[in-house]
C-alpha cells in the first residue's frame, strides 16, 4: 500500500477534487480489506502570528492548524506522530468512537504519553462513522498552543447522504485564543483555578479566513469549535444554514439563521450562493462571555470585486433560553442511513429500559488550598500508570473504583481517580447538573448518545415526563445550560476505559473528570482488542512485558 500524505490545510480552498480522489480509492477497493492511509506527524514548537504579534505555537509537520484528515467510513488511519517538544505528548481523536480500541484514544487515562524525542504510532479505524471530527493535543494546557486539526470522514460510494452532493465542502475550525503561551496558562490555572477572558477568536488560525465558491452552487460548512472554554455562534451575511449534520449523525433539515456551537462540538450545513456576486461576511462570535469578541471571515463569490452591502449580520439574543430551543429544535432523521444502510430511526432507544441513572453534578472546590473542579465532589488527578494499563495488568492502587458517587451525596469535597464500573450492553441514563452560573459543555469519548432533555434549575425523576424519546439528536458532546441540567441516553456497546470529561478545557484540567470502564467477563476480539505490541508503557507498568 504506497504512503498517502494529508492533504494540505487551506481555509480558502474547497476539496471536490481530493474528496473524488478519496472516494474512487475508495470504490476501487471495494470488496477488498479497507484501506489503509500512513501519515507521519512531526510535532514541534514554532512562530505562529494568530494575532497580530508572533508567539510560540505547537505546530504538526510545521502547520498551525494542524494537517487535515480527509478519509472514508472504516478506513484504517495509521499515524506516526514524533514528539520534538521538550514535554511529553499525545493526541486525541475528538468523535472517533475507536471501537473496541479505548488503546488509542489518546488520553492520559488510557495511552501513556510519548516522551520528548520518541515516536508513537497510532492505528485506528473510522469504524461505521462518517461525519465532521476533530483531533487535539490532550495533556496540559497543549491545546492552547495548536496541534489541532480536522479529521472528516466522507461516506462509502454505497451510502447515499440525505442530501445531493454538494459542489464543495469547507471546513471551519473556530475558537477561542489567547495571546499567553500553554505552559504560562497552565501556571494561571494552577495558582488562580481559572482563565482570564480570551483575547481573540480564530476561524483556521487566523482572523481572515476566506471561502471561495461559485455563484447558484450549494458548498457544505463543517464548523468545529476547538477553543478552550467559549460557545460560539455563527452565521453568514444574506444565507441561510440548512443543518445536515451533527457529529456524525443526520438531523432533521431544518434552516437557520445562525447556529450556536458549544465547546468541544460539530455541525455541518449546506449553503446556496443564491445572491448577487459580492464578498459576504462569515462571523463567529462569542456566547455568553464576559468578553464580546468576532471574527470575520469571507465567502467569496467567483469574480466577485466588492463587499456586500450592508452591516455584518447580528448575533442572536444573549438569551440562554433562545440557545436552549435552538438546541431542542435539532432532531435525529429517523429515515436517513448514516455509514450503515440502515436507517438511524431503525433503533428505537426510547424503548429501552435504563439499567441504571447517574447524575453528575459539577463544582468548583478548594481542596489543599487550591482552586479545582469536581464531579460529585471528587476531583480527578491524573495517576502517573495510566487507568488503561492498571486495568490490564490488574496493578493495585491505581484505580478508585465507583468513588464517584452515582448521584450528588453532599460528601467533602477530595481528589482521587475515578473509575466507574459499568457493563457491556448496559443502557444508562446520565443527567448533568450544572451548579454555577456559566455554561458547562461535556464530551464521552468512545460514543454518541441521545440528548433527550435540557432544563433550568435541579432535575428530577418527574422530569422524564418531558424526556423527548423519539428522535432526540444523537452527538457526542453536550452542553448544559447554567444552573440546568440536560440528560442523555447511551448504549453502552463499546468495550473500554472511556474518558468522560468537561470539554472545557480549563475545567478538565484542574479535575472536572472520570473515567467508565465498560467491559465484560467474556474475553474476545469481538468485543475489544488486545493492548497493542507498540504500547508506550510507563509508571508502574513500565518493564512490563506485553
Amino acid at each position: 500500500m504506497p504512503r498517502m500524505a494529508p492533504p494540505p490545510f487551506s481555509s480558502s480552498v474547497t476539496v471536490p477534487v481530493a474528496l473524488a480522489w478519496v472516494l474512487v480509492v475508495a470504490a476501487s477497493l471495494a470488496g477488498a480489506d479497507d484501506p489503509y492511509r500512513y501519515f507521519t506527524w512531526t510535532v514541534t514548537y514554532g512562530p505562529i502570528n494568530p494575532l497580530g504579534a508572533t508567539q510560540q505555537g505547537i505546530l504538526i509537520n510545521g502547520q498551525f492548524p494542524g494537517p487535515r484528515i480527509d478519509c472514508v467510513t472504516n478506513d484504517n488511519l495509521i499515524v506516526n506522530v514524533i514528539n520534538k517538544l521538550d514535554e511529553p505528548f499525545l493526541i486525541t481523536w475528538n468523535g472517533i468512537k475507536q471501537r473496541k480500541n479505548s488503546w488509542q484514544d489518546g488520553v492520559a487515562g488510557t495511552n501513556c504519553p510519548i516522551p520528548p524525542g520518541a515516536n508513537y504510532t497510532y492505528k485506528f479505524q473510522s469504524k461505521d462513522q462518517i461525519g465532521t471530527f476533530t483531533y487535539f493535543p490532550s495533556l496540559a494546557m497543549h491545546r492552547a498552543g495548536g496541534g489541532f486539526g480536522a479529521l472528516n470522514v466522507y461516506q462509502r460510494p454505497a451510502i447515499p447522504v440525505p442530501y445531493p452532493p454538494p459542489a464543495g465542502d469547507f471546513t471551519l475550525l473556530v475558537g477561542d485564543w489567547y495571546k499567553a503561551g500553554h505552559k504560562q496558562l497552565r501556571q494561571t490555572l494552577d495558582a488562580a483555578g481559572s482563565l482570564p477572558s480570551p483575547d481573540g477568536l480564530l476561524i483556521n488560525g487566523i482572523q481572515s479566513a476566506a471561502f471561495v465558491g461559485n455563484q447558484g452552487k450549494t458548498y457544505l460548512f463543517r464548523v468545529s469549535n476547538v477553543g478552550l472554554k467559549t460557545s460560539i455562534n455563527v452565521r453568514i451575511q444574506n444565507h441561510s444554514l440548512k443543518l445536515v449534520e451533527v457529529e456524525g449523525t443526520h438531523p432533521v433539515q431544518n434552516v437557520y439563521d445562525s447556529l450556536d456551537v458549544h465547546v468541544g462540538q460539530s455541525v455541518a450545513f449546506l449553503v446556496t450562493l443564491d445572491k448577487a456576486p459580492h464578498d459576504y461576511a462569515v462571523v463567529a462570535s462569542t456566547r455568553f462571555s464576559p468578553a464580546a469578541l468576532t471574527v470575520v471571515g469571507t465567502l467569496h463569490y467567483t469574480g466577485a470585486s466588492s463587499r456586500a452591502p450592508g452591516p455584518l449580520p447580528a448575533g442572536p439574543p444573549e438569551q440562554f433560553d433562545w440557545s436552549m430551543n435552538q438546541a431542542r429544535s435539532f432532531r435525529w432523521n429517523l429515515t436517513a442511513s448514516a455509514a450503515r444502510p440502515n436507517p438511524q430511526g431503525s433503533f428505537h432507544y426510547g424503548a429501552i429500559p435504563t439499567s441504571r441513572t447517574l447524575v453528575l453534578a459539577n463544582s468548583a472546590p478548594v481542596i489543599a488550598g487550591r482552586r479545582r473542579r469536581a464531579v460529585n465532589s471528587v476531583s480527578f488527578v491524573t495517576p502517573d500508570t495510566p487507568l488503561k494499563l492498571a486495568d490490564n495488568f490488574n496493578i493495585a492502587n491505581v484505580i478508585a473504583w465507583d468513588s464517584v458517587p452515582a448521584r450528588p451525596d453532599g460528601g467533602a469535597p477530595r481528589p482521587g481517580t475515578p473509575v466507574a464500573r459499568l457493563n457491556l450492553h448496559e443502557f444508562v441514563e446520565v443527567v448533568f447538573q450544572n451548579t454555577v452560573n456559566e455554561l458547562q459543555s461535556w464530551h464521552l469519548d468512545g460514543y454518541d448518545f441521545w440528548v433527550v432533555g435540557y432544563g433550568n434549575g435541579q432535575w428530577t425523576e418527574n422530569q422524564r415526563q418531558t424526556y423527548n424519546l423519539v428522535d432526540a439528536q444523537a452527538r457526542h458532546t453536550v452542553q448544559v445550560y447554567p444552573n440546568g441540567w440536560s440528560a442523555i441516553l447511551v448504549s453502552l456497546d463499546n468495550q473500554g476505559m472511556w474518558n468522560l470529561r468537561s470539554a472545557s478545557w480549563d475545567r478538565q484540567y484542574l479535575g472536572q473528570q472520570l473515567y467508565l470502564r465498560v467491559w465484560t467477563a467474556e474475553q474476545s476480539f469481538a468485543n475489544e482488542y488486545s493492548i497493542p505490541s507498540n504500547a508506550i508503557l510507563c509508571g508502574r507498568a513500565a518493564g512490563l512485558p506485553h
